[in-house]
């Protein structure tokens, strides 16, 4: 898989397209504090890795020994990720011998480089799947996410692949539409656009003026629904500017708000909520690394619940000791070691269960500095679990 990322990357399009000077202030970001890649990142790295392994054996690049030996490389597979991924070759093997019927010739290209740096400065990205034929040219994405649908429709990422592969292939083959597919099959989404040549091309021509403002990091700073992926979104003026400004002006007095200003404030208030965590959540974490804030400390929260490490083990050991199954399990499932713990006393809880009972740490939180919970010092803070 690319390890290399365009500071003007397809994936971010939406984000400097709308917000120009932010694809150099992440840049900057990223230098600074680093880019930790989230959970979600790293099961989307694995679905695609294991949806590249599985095409190249369906187009018998790589044989069944190697296969087997590759998919293994990526550790456990859980079997909804084996589905889904099913489900995506599926799609895209369709698409390739629907191709073919129209043009023997037609290619199926994995993880295809793409070059789009004759409209974005330095673009590039990496498609997926790229189908060429005579008839069309499809650039196919999979979005492995499930927790917001993605429309391929006016999506400016996977045009961005469009003019890429145009620019790869179009002096080989005639096609003259370019379809853009994203397949997110957590979701059962499949959508496209097609567009001619032309006006794929056109568009292409349409972004190149606001895509050299943002390799330049000039512009405008413009917040929207993109900040949500921006790294500089808890600590951008734009977003304070907007989410605050109307709190400190254009009211006459000091004394209750007027009815006429509700329905201002209640356009900017998600704005300002979701400002606000993003402030919170940033200053945690750079606390967490060893920035001082003053006034405030980092603490750990709340213990999470108790929980049993092996719930069989636990069973066969009450039923030993005598207790009646109603004494241990609700119609459906083993109590809580809270509820158990009542259930059966102390004394004999933690005479037979407390080597199974397991409970993790609270997460770490940054709170005032009168709080009457003990302060992290440096040195626990750099060992301390930062995903936690």
């Amino acid at each position: 898989m690319p390890v290399l990322h365009a500071i003007l990357s397809a994936s971010k399009s939406k984000q400097w397209l709308a917000c120009p000077p932010s694809a150099r202030l992440n840049q900057k970001l990223a230098e600074r504090l680093g880019d930790r890649a989230s959970p979600y990142a790293a099961e989307g790295t694995k679905a695609h890795a294991l949806s590249e392994l599985k095409l190249r054996h369906e187009l018998g690049e790589i044989n069944d020994f190697l296969f087997k030996e590759e998919v293994k490389q990526l550790g456990e597979i859980p079997a909804e990720m084996d589905r889904y991924t099913n489900e995506y070759v599926d799609i895209v093997m369709a698409k390739y011998f629907e191709a073919k019927k129209g043009t023997p010739d037609a290619e199926l290209l994995i993880e295809q480089h793409l070059d789009f740096s004759e409209w974005v400065p330095s673009g590039f990205g990496t498609g997926d799947a790229v189908i060429v034929s005579d008839r069309s040219l499809e650039v196919i994405d999979l979005k492995y996410g499930k927790g917001v649908a993605v429309d391929a429709v006016g999506n400016p990422q996977i045009r961005c692949y469009g003019l890429g592969a145009v620019h790869e292939f179009g002096a080989l083959f005639g096609f003259p539409v370019v379809r853009m597919t994203i397949v997110q099959p957590r979701l059962s989404s499949v959508t496209e656009e097609t567009m001619t040549r032309e006006e794929l091309l056109a568009w292409g021509d349409e972004i190149k003026p606001t895509a050299e403002l943002a390799w330049r990091g000039e512009g405008e700073f413009k917040p929207g629904d993109h900040c949500r992926f921006c790294n500089a979104r808890g600590i951008c003026k734009a977003r304070a500017i907007e989410s605050m400004g109307i709190f400190v002006h254009g009211f006459d007095s000091p004394d209750v708000l007027p009815d006429s200003a509700i329905p201002e404030i209640l356009r900017v208030a998600d704005t300002a909520e979701a400002w606000l965590k993003d402030v919170r959540d940033y200053a945690r974490s750079r606390a967490i690394q060893g920035e001082e804030f003053p006034g405030w400390k980092v603490v750990r929260g709340k213990k999470p619940s108790r929980h049993f490490k092996d719930e069989d083990e636990v069973i066969n050991r009450l039923a030993h000791a005598g207790f009646g199954e109603d004494q241990y399990c609700t119609p459906k499932r083993l109590k809580t070691p809270a509820d158990l713990e009542k259930s059966i006393g102390k004394t004999a809880f933690d005479a037979l269960l407390a080597d199974y009972v397991t409970q993790g740490e609270g997460a770490l939180t940054l709170v005032p500095e009168d709080d009457k919970r003990p302060a992290y010092n440096n040195a626990d803070l750099q060992f301390a679990d930062l995903a936690d």
